[in-house]
């Protein structure tokens, strides 16, 4: 896993008591392939249910039971693959992972060691500053999950849970291609982002369908690789960043002080924001790896890789390209919008047919700010795409402007309802008669001569008019006649 990759910009250095450091990161993403039952039985995948109630006898490893391969979940992990623009292997081999723990009834595991179903691919990263990083995938396999052992429910004794025994999973492995924790929590957000395009995990962090194992180590800038420590079973992307800048300033720390980095297992504690050793690991652990004899090669042929192929969605990086050439979107916004394809989706039924730019404004702004106080995507804001787009027709055509807008969204959030019916209801026309609007500004000029005065030697006091005219009005004149009639009016034009 640890080959030279990339090279690494300055600015990201951890500047240390010694000089700068440079930070290097790798990940193994375990996530649950989105299957209704598990990778070699019949029994259900589902998250939750009682303690071992989603469990058959080939899960509980009864003597005599056979696994047997679950097609979808293959057909899944290949297109995953083809999500990462990886190489999909036509040939691959399950293996046994031999070790012992509680919740894991075989005393091994089922997954895939030399041939993975799925080599080498990429991952584009769009980062805030407007640099894009690739970052490589050396393989993705898949394995069967363990158990659970629950600690706390008797004072002496250990129960397990073997829901999730038998889970397919898909391990994706990174390059060491990261070098900030800024980047790696763009990398899973991106990952997480096309398994869900592509609906081959759900990547809810918090049941665990999608966690991370990160590898950190430091170095003096052009040194080798140094030693690196895994960080396991990160489940959320906050923690992936709080543990791997724990990590570094607590390796660069031990270097400095002429210490030496002892490879290991830790786990990070989110309450602390720290990391703790599991165990060491001086070397890779000998799992004593060899092909399942219970388990045939796994074989497919092209035209069925290509068959998925033509089945795959547009994904994010296709759809940000396109949102940017369609719709004239800024890559940032272009990127905001496709990082959930429901979000995606929601602006583009918002958008077609009409003002783009009207559509990103109020998708990017009321409308995301309303599902952010609410903690819900854009779909669940209770503010339809029609709805929205409704709105957006009567600001495009002057009905209303965009203040008596704000007043509309508002009714549309606590009550629902037409925009059209709710502006006609309650009055909420612009007022667009220059008859009206000059009355109005006639009124102002005339109550504030001393104003009238200042304006010709400081004109950006016009604002103060356009104020009062629009206060006159009930928010309701139109703006830009407003400020074409005031120009006149105050010979500033």
């Amino acid at each position: 896993m640890y080959a030279e990759a990339r090279d690494t910009d300055p600015a990201k250095y951890i500047s240390g008591a010694t000089g700068d450091w440079e930070l290097v990161i790798g990940l193994e993403v375990h996530a649950q392939i989105s299957s209704k039952s598990k990778l070699f039985s019949g029994a259900s995948a589902a998250y939750g249910g009682e303690p071992n109630d989603h469990v058959s006898i080939v899960d509980v490893a009864m003597p005599g039971m056979l696994p047997v391969i679950n097609q979808f979940c293959v057909r899944q992990a290949v297109k995953t693959g083809l999500g990462l623009k990886a190489q999909i292997n036509l040939r691959s081999v399950f293996d046994r992972k031999n070790y012992f723990y509680p919740d894991l009834p075989q005393g091994y595991q089922i997954s895939q060691f030399k041939n993975p179903i799925v080599g080498e691919g990429k991952v584009q990263l769009d980062m805030k500053d407007g640099t894009r990083v690739e970052i490589g995938i050396e393989r993705l396999h898949m394995e069967q999950d363990a158990g659970k052992s629950v600690h706390d429910q008797h004072p002496s004794k250990s129960y397990v849970d073997l829901n999730r025994s038998g889970v397919a999973l898909m391990e994706i492995v990174s390059l060491p291609d990261m070098r900030s924790s800024e980047e790696a929590r763009t990398y899973v957000t991106k990952l997480r982002s096309i398994l869900r395009y592509l609906g081959t995990c759900d990547g809810n962090m918090d049941e665990g369908s999608m966690r991370a194992d990160v590898n950190v180590s430091v170095r003096k800038p052009g040194d080798p690789f140094g030693t690196r420590c895994e960080i396991k079973n990160v489940n959320s992307i906050r923690h992936v960043g709080q543990a791997i800048e724990y990590e570094a300033r607590r390796q660069i720390d031990i270097l400095e002080d002429g210490g030496k980095i002892e490879q290991q297992t830790r786990l990070f504690d989110p309450k602390t924001g720290e990391t703790r050793t599991m165990r060491s690991k001086e070397e890779a652990h000998d799992y004593r790896y060899f092909p399942d004899p219970d388990l045939l090669p796994l074989e497919f042929t092209q035209s069925w890789v290509d068959e998925i192929a033509a089945e795959l969605p547009e994904l994010p990086d296709e759809k940000r390209a396109r949102f940017m050439a369609d719709y004239g979107l800024s890559p940032y916004d272009a990127g905001v919008l496709v990082a959930d394809r429901k979000s995606a989706t929601y602006f583009e039924q918002v958008a077609s047919g009409r003002s783009a730019k009207l559509a990103v404004n109020w998708v990017m702004g009321d409308l995301s700010a309303a599902a952010n106080d609410k903690n819900v995507s854009l779909d669940q804001v209770g503010v339809s795409p029609e709805q929205l787009g409704g709105m957006i027709d009567l600001i495009d055509d002057d009905t209303i402007s965009g203040k008596i807008a704000k007043d509309v969204f508002e009714i549309l959030l606590a009550e629902g309802g037409d925009p059209k019916e709710i502006v006609e209801s309650r009055g909420l026309k612009q007022v667009t008669d220059t008859g009206a609007i000059e009355a109005a500004i006639d009124e102002v000029i005339a109550a504030n001569p001393d104003k009238v005065a200042e304006v010709v030697e400081k004109p950006k006091m016009a604002g103060w008019f356009v104020g009062q005219v629009m206060k006159a009005t009930g928010g309701k004149a139109n703006p830009q006649a407003v400020n074409d009639i005031l120009k006149a009016k105050l010979g500033l034009e």
